[in-house]
């Protein structure tokens, strides 16, 4: 086993930071280089990181979120923001139209190059010895935080990241059996009892934010109708009709 494979095996989300901890400058920008060199489609690069180092503005993010106050105690917190104003100031240059609100591709192409770069920064930051934790709920207060940092239209909120010195440890959470996710050639159904083996392991890891089991979980999630402020918010930055 490489180091690399050693480190991406051995994730787990930090939550408990260090508050005095303070993230280095030439570590900062190691993260970002990193972050920046992620693969995106078409080298199109749609996205940007807002470094939020202002404690006024991320105790505001706290207080929208107060299940995840180390949006304040981690040494920093980045902002992943899908972005389409570049390639729409592009076409307005050249004097070409830039219909993306007529499908959803560019939303994709889009929330994909942000998410290849947020996930190359937390392979960063882990390989500095750092802990962090994605933060997918900053889309509960799209508009507020979209009006807090004052984010142009084509643009959207995917993900936040605190990162910092933990002090708590974590264990590394158990994923699904391979052969509920992996397939060769062509997708095959799954057993269900694999499903319900994971109920079992989750159960048996016992992680205390975890109030339902897995398939309970997302069960409950999935049987309400999705966030209505999401498409408010996309309309409103002319991301879709």
């Amino acid at each position: 086993m490489n180091e690399t494979i050693n480190l991406l095996t051995n994730h787990r989300s930090y939550r408990n930071f260090d508050g005095d901890y303070q993230l280095s400058d030439e570590k900062l920008q190691a993260i970002l280089a990193a972050a920046r060199q992620a693969p995106s489609w078409m080298n199109g690069q749609m996205y940007s990181i807002i470094v939020i180092r202002d404690q006024a503005i991320r105790q505001q993010l706290v207080e929208w979120n107060p299940g995840n106050p180390h949006m304040l105690n981690s040494s920093v917190f980045l902002l992943f923001v899908a972005d389409l104003k570049r390639t729409q100031q592009i076409a307005q240059q050249q004097d070409v139209p830039y219909p993306v609100d007529d499908g959803l591709h560019p939303l994709i192409i889009a929330t994909t190059d942000t998410s290849l770069a947020l996930q190359n920064a937390i392979i960063a930051s882990e390989s500095l010895g750092l802990g962090v934790v994605p933060v997918g709920s900053v889309r509960n207060n799209i508009e507020e935080i979209s009006d807090l940092l004052h984010l142009p239209d084509y643009v959207y909120p995917v993900a936040g990241l605190s990162i910092g010195k933990p002090i708590v440890d974590m264990k590394v959470k158990p994923r699904l059996p391979e052969k509920a996710v992996i397939h060769y050639d062509t997708y095959q159904p799954y057993d269900e009892q694999l499903i319900a083996d994971y109920d079992e392991t989750m159960e048996k890891f016992g992680e205390a934010r975890e109030t339902k089991r897995w398939t309970k979980k997302f069960a409950d999630y999935f049987s309400q109708k999705p966030a209505e402020n999401i498409d408010h918010y996309l309309r409103k930055q002319k991301l879709i009709k």
